[in-house]
């Protein structure tokens, strides 16, 4: 009866044979309790019966009084919190042979909680518990699950608790353009020293996103005899975001668009962007640098 039927499910998605074997019988719980009941309470008035005829009535009831609470309830009990599906598994031969017995008087008291009582509601883990869960993996040996796994399915369930805002890189450390930028050799030598992939193309007052600029698409282009305006050149559209919405809904909206890199607004007013590299470092708990951040590094000693 303890064992949770969601539970017994899983384990035999997972191919346990006790979980397999259980579940029928966990489904007819009412009936399954009725009948070890009635089977208890006849083994304890048989036992009874059996030791009155062999000592005195007081002598008698001592003795069995023991027995059912040794036999009948704390030695099933220590051995059933410890392994109660793998004990149950093997006497289910024993339970079906219980219901059989008392099928009788078992199965009517079976309708009639049937009625009287709900199904049982899936047990479901919050948020939280989820990631109780996974913390009691670390450092087990036993458990399946390196630190990497539990530090990936802990940052997951997090998502969306977190706000973008708090993984943005803020409007004053972007590398951005204005539209009417002209790119000449001595601007892109700087779009070459940032080392961004993409960057985002705002007016001068950052209240408007006009896209991406991929550097990559700059490679043809003649910066010493015609050098062009950014708003000559392809920009990729872009859609900004409010600084409120959560991570895992950032995770939808990189999934829709065609960009890796979205504009996070604040009061009509663009206050940084995101990447889809910052999302995946939130989940990892990890910076995933780059060459350009190495070399970076490298400078800057």
């Amino acid at each position: 009866m303890a064992l949770d039927p969601a539970t017994l499910q899983r384990k035999a998605k997972l191919g346990d044979k006790h979980a397999k074997a259980i579940i029928p019988l966990r489904k007819k719980s009412h009936l399954v309790l009725a009948a070890v009941l009635f089977t208890n309470i006849a083994v304890v008035s048989a036992t009874s019966l059996l030791l009155e005829q062999k000592f005195y009535g007081l002598i008698a009831g001592l003795l069995t009084t023991l027995l059912i609470v040794i036999f009948g309830e704390i030695l099933p009990q220590a051995l059933f919190a410890r392994r109660a599906l793998t004990l149950v598994g093997r006497l289910v031969p024993v339970l079906k042979l219980m219901i059989l017995l008392t099928y009788p008087f078992s199965k009517p008291i079976q309708i009639l909680l049937d009625k009287l009582l709900k199904d049982e509601d899936t047990a479901l883990h919050s948020r939280h518990e989820l990631g109780i869960i996974i913390n009691e993996h670390l450092g087990k040996k036993e458990s399946e699950l390196d630190e990497d796994e539990v530090e990936i399915i802990r940052g997951a369930l997090q998502l969306s608790e977190k706000r973008v805002l708090t993984i943005m890189t803020p409007i004053r450390d972007v590398y951005w353009l204005a539209p009417d930028t002209l790119l000449d050799s001595k601007k892109v030598t700087e779009m070459k020293i940032t080392g961004r992939s993409r960057i985002p193309i705002f007016n001068k007052a950052k209240t408007i996103c006009f896209g991406v600029l991929l550097v990559k698409d700059l490679i043809d282009v003649d910066f010493d005899e015609h050098p062009p305006r950014v708003e000559e050149l392809e920009i990729y559209p872009a859609q900004m975001v409010g600084a409120g919405t959560a991570l895992d809904t950032m995770f939808r909206k990189f999934i829709g668009s065609t960009t890796q890199l979205i504009p996070i607004e604040k009061d009509d007013k663009i206050v940084g962007i995101v990447t889809i590299e910052d999302l995946v470092e939130e989940i990892v708990g990890h910076e995933i640098e780059d060459e350009t951040d190495v070399r970076k590094k490298i400078r800057k000693k």
